[in-house]
């Protein structure tokens, strides 16, 4: 039922991206009087096909789902009917070439805004940016970061939830500055902590960050009671029960489920005898949490979820919701945050600062697709946004064979006042062809990767 529902999600999601790319380049192309032979979804053998309108444009759904084109009437990829000859895409200006294909990535970029703005006004339940006590040693120790520190801006940004915070310092990280958070301690006082993000290497970036600077959320103290299991989990073979409750682990005593999961992260594959308080005796059990793998990182995980009260948590959660104006200016300036961080670690892949192991393929586009459309459905637009915002940008690369190659060849035609050569574009589809099936090949290769490390 999961797979189907990721699946699912997936399938949803890239439909919806496709198709509102390839509209953009079909509603320019109808614009500046192109006609338009094919808008298709997907490539290869069609099934399913419709003829519409004036010009017959024939609406198709195609065998392979992962991508579509917008095919119009053009001298260099066969005969032109005399009557279509003025709305060949060939014939059009260099000003109006560069619009139609422009347009796809627009799309999807104001989509994203869309798809904010909505969020915006609606309202989006957050973490509230409140700190919890940091490891010892950590920056945010040596900071003097302390419990119930609620940040209020970092680096003169206001911050109004964890996410702001979380990708504040990220940035900061990416432009190797130190952090400046102003906090309010006690609910009271205005303080200063200056965060050292110079701990950070390549690595902590592709993981948990936060982790690594010492920064954590503060959280109401949750019991160690179960109150889930993972079927199939170590905690459900090890014989833990709903209701159980965590008195000890190794003899260490063991008060809250923040200090359990503490104990079981720093444990993988390692056996561990626990002590649980079931129907008013004490049992013994055998436990070993399982390893798990993210990026340089490995931790252990039971599968096991505790139950909180609501009623605890409303006090660390804030509603973000702004009126229209603001949030359309706020939805626009996400987008724009969001491009240039990915053009900024696209860069940074390519100087070797940031590692491959960041590029995604469709497996983890799909799971990701999957668990955030499990979360509800603010999380699964928002993560429509940011894969919208990717696909913009990625289309945008001056890669032959994608939207950027070819406004490169145009921007080549305004400064040389001809077409580039035939042989030339050629030449350039083939490098393209190759640069995008090594890309191919990478994101596979870390999904693969993924998948056997989870």
């Amino acid at each position: 039922m999961s797979a189907l529902y990721t699946l699912a999600a997936f399938v949803v999601a890239l439909g919806l991206l496709i198709v509102v790319h390839e509209f953009g380049h079909y509603v320019v192309a109808r614009l500046c009087g192109v006609k338009v032979m094919r808008f298709s979804v997907g490539f290869g053998r069609p099934l399913w096909l419709r003829r519409l309108g004036r010009d017959q444009t024939e609406w198709v759904i195609a065998t392979v789902p992962l991508g579509g084109y917008v095919k119009m009437v053009d001298e260099r990829e066969g005969p032109v009917a005399p009557a279509d000859l003025p709305r060949a895409f060939n014939r059009q200006s260099v000003w109006r070439r560069i619009a139609i294909v422009g347009a796809g990535p627009v799309a999807n970029f104001l989509l994203a805004i869309a798809l904010y703005w909505g969020l915006f006004l609606a309202g989006v339940q957050e973490a509230k940016p409140i700190l919890g006590t940091p490891e010892s040693g950590t920056p945010a120790a040596v900071a003097g970061v302390k419990q119930g520190d609620l940040v209020r801006s970092v680096n003169g940004q206001s911050t109004a939830s964890w996410s702001d915070v979380r990708w504040r310092l990220l940035e900061l990280a990416l432009e190797h500055r130190n952090a400046r958070l102003e906090v309010l301690e006690n609910g009271r006082t205005i303080g200063w902590r200056n965060l050292d993000l110079a701990a950070l290497s390549g690595p902590d970036l592709e993981s948990d960050f936060v982790v690594k600077l010492g920064l954590r959320l503060d959280r109401p103290r949750v019991p160690p009671v179960i109150d889930t299991l993972t079927a199939g989990g170590p905690a459900e073979k090890a014989g833990l029960r709903p209701g159980d409750r965590i008195l000890s682990i190794d003899g260490e005593p063991i008060d809250s489920w923040s200090a359990l999961v503490r104990k079981v992260r720093a444990s993988p594959d390692v056996p561990l005898r626990v002590r649980v308080q079931r129907d008013g005796h004490e049992v013994g059990i055998a436990l070993v949490p399982e390893s798990v793998s993210r990026a340089e990182s490995v931790y252990g995980r039971i599968g096991a979820g505790s139950r909180i009260d609501p009623d605890l948590m409303r006090d660390y959660m804030v509603e973000i919701r702004y009126p229209p104006v603001e949030a359309l200016e706020r939805a626009a300036a996400r987008t724009w945050e969001m491009s240039a961080f990915s053009l900024q670690m696209l860069w940074r892949m390519v100087t070797g600062s940031v590692s491959w192991r960041n590029l995604s393929g469709p497996v983890t586009i799909a799971d990701y697709a999957g668990q955030s459309a499990q979360l509800g459905l603010a999380p699964y637009l928002a993560f429509l946004a940011l894969i919208s915002i990717s696909l913009g940008v990625l289309n945008l690369l001056p890669i032959p064979l994608l939207d950027g190659g070819h406004l490169m060849y145009y921007s080549v035609e305004i400064l040389k006042g001809s077409p580039v050569s035939e042989r030339v574009m050629e030449l350039g589809q083939r490098i393209g062809l190759a640069l995008l099936l090594c890309l191919m090949a990478f994101a596979f290769y870390n999904d693969i990767n993924r998948l056997i490390s989870s």
